[in-house]
C-alpha cells in the first residue's frame, strides 16, 4: 500500500467532527474510519483493537510486536476534522492535481495518519532482526476535546474506562501527527476557552431608555478586550523562545431576542492562546481582573468549555535530536521548532511520555476551504518514519 492510496481513501470517509453544532448525520463523527482502519491493520496481519471512548467514537490502537527490551513508541494520529462549511471543492471526493491531494482531512490529518499507517506496515513486513514495539494510536475528538487522547491516558494512568490491550504501560515515547511541513515541534501554544456574559434590562425599543442595553456593555467590554489582546502580542517578559507570545481573540457574539427589544443579554466566546508556562485559570482570572478595573458594571465569566494545555520542550529534547536527524536524511531542510497550534502531545508529556510533533503539510492549509497537502511531502514522511523507527538497534 502507498501513503497515497491510503490518504484517498481516508479524505473519501467523512469524519467530521461537529464541534458542538448539529450537522449532516451521515458526515459526523469517525465511527466510519474507524471501521475501515480496523480492516486495513487486520488485512495486513497487525495486532488491532477498537475501543469506543463515546457512543460512535472509537480509539483504534494496532501494535507491531518488537524485539525484547527495545523500547516502546507511540504514534498518535487523530481521525476526526473540522466541518466543512464553506469549502469551495468537494470535500470527500480527493482530488489529485499539480502534485497535490485536496480534501477534507488531507493536511489535518489524515496525511500524516496515512504516513504513519505506511510505516507501521513496512516496519511490520521488514526482515529487521533488532527493532522496536511500535503501537499506533488512530484516536477520536482532537478537534473539539481531545476525548480520544484523555481516554488513552486515563487507561495508562489506570483511571476509569477501557484497558488498552495493546498499550499496556507507558511507552518510552510518542510522536504525534500534525502537519508540521517535516519540522520536528518540541514546543507548542494551549488553549483555554470560555463565554463572558453581560446582563441587561428588557424595554420597548420605542423607549430604549426604560431599559439597559446588553449589547453596548459588551460593547465597552470588547473595546478593553481588543487592546488586552493587543497587549499580549507585546509582552515580552512572558514571551517564550519557540511559541512566541500569548494571543487572544473574540471568535463569536449573540445577544438580544429580537430587533425591538432592548437587549437583556449578550454573549461572547473567547479564545485564549496559551504558553507552556501558563495555567488556564490564571489567564482568566487575569482578563477578568483587568476588565473589572475598566467597566462600571457587572459581567460573567462562565466556566472554561476547553481547556487544553501547551507543550513543554523540557523532555523531549533527545528524541527530537533522533527524529530530526532521520528527517534530515531525506529533507535537509527539517529543523527543530515551535509549533502555533495545540495537539494531543500535551496529554502524553504530561503523563511522563517524551512526546513530539511531527508530520507533512503546512498548518496554512489546514481547515481552509480549498485544503490539501503536498504528494511529495507525504512520502517524505513516510519514509522519514520508517527510517526513524528503524533506528533503534
Amino acid at each position: 500500500m502507498t501513503p497515497l492510496a491510503i490518504l484517498k481513501e481516508l479524505v473519501s470517509i467523512a469524519s467530521v467532527n461537529p464541534m458542538g453544532r448539529e450537522l449532516n448525520p451521515s458526515e459526523m463523527y469517525e465511527s466510519r474510519v474507524s471501521e475501515y482502519l480496523v480492516g486495513l491493520f487486520n488485512s495486513h496481519n497487525m495486532q488491532c483493537e477498537r475501543i469506543e471512548v463515546q457512543p460512535g467514537r472509537s480509539n483504534v490502537v494496532a501494535r507491531v510486536e518488537g524485539t525484547a527490551g527495545m523500547p516502546t513508541i507511540l504514534l498518535d494520529a487523530h481521525q476526526d476534522t473540522v466541518p466543512v462549511d464553506g469549502m469551495s471543492i468537494h470535500p470527500f471526493e480527493p482530488l489529485e492535481c499539480d502534485g497535490r491531494l485536496y480534501g477534507r482531512g488531507a493536511c489535518d490529518v489524515k496525511g500524516g495518519m496515512a504516513a504513519m499507517i505506511c510505516a507501521l506496515d513496512r516496519l511490520s513486513s521488514s526482515a529487521q532482526v533488532r527493532r522496536p514495539t511500535v503501537v499506533m494510536a488512530c484516536t477520536c475528538d482532537e478537534e473539539l476535546d481531545q476525548l480520544g487522547a484523555q481516554s488513552i491516558v486515563g487507561s495508562l494512568e489506570g483511571g476509569p474506562g477501557h484497558s488498552l490491550q495493546l498499550l499496556p504501560s507507558l511507552p518510552d515515547m510518542a510522536v504525534v501527527a500534525e502537519p508540521t511541513k517535516l519540522n520536528v515541534g518540541i514546543a507548542h501554544r494551549g488553549v483555554v476557552r470560555w463565554k463572558l456574559c453581560t446582563k441587561g434590562v428588557a424595554a420597548h425599543s420605542s423607549d430604549p431608555r426604560q431599559g439597559e442595553n446588553a449589547i453596548y456593555r459588551m460593547a465597552r467590554l470588547l473595546n478593553v478586550i481588543e487592546q488586552y489582546a493587543a497587549s499580549l502580542d507585546m509582552a515580552t517578559p512572558i514571551r517564550d523562545d519557540y511559541c512566541g507570545p500569548p494571543a487572544l481573540s473574540v471568535g463569536v457574539i449573540a445577544g438580544g431576542e429580537c430587533v425591538n427589544i432592548v437587549p437583556a443579554w449578550c454573549s461572547i466566546e473567547i479564545d485564549r492562546r496559551t504558553l507552556p508556562s501558563e495555567q488556564a485559570s490564571q489567564v482568566m482570572m487575569d482578563l477578568d481582573s483587568h476588565l473589572r478595573e475598566r467597566v462600571d458594571f457587572e459581567f460573567e465569566m462562565k466556566p472554561p468549555t476547553t481547556v487544553a494545555p501547551g507543550l513543554s520542550p523540557e523532555h523531549n529534547s533527545d528524541l527530537a535530536a533522533e527524529l530530526l536527524q532521520a528527517s534530515r536524511t531525506v529533507c535537509s531542510s527539517s529543523r527543530i521548532a515551535g509549533l502555533p497550534f495545540t495537539t494531543h502531545a500535551p496529554r502524553y508529556a504530561l503523563a511522563g511520555i517524551p512526546t513530539v510533533v511531527f508530520g507533512p503539510g503546512s498548518i496554512e492549509q489546514a481547515h481552509t476551504c480549498d485544503e490539501w497537502i503536498a504528494i511529495e511531502q507525504l512520502e517524505q514522511a513516510t519514509e522519514i518514519l520508517y527510517r526513524f523507527l528503524c533506528s533503534f538497534k
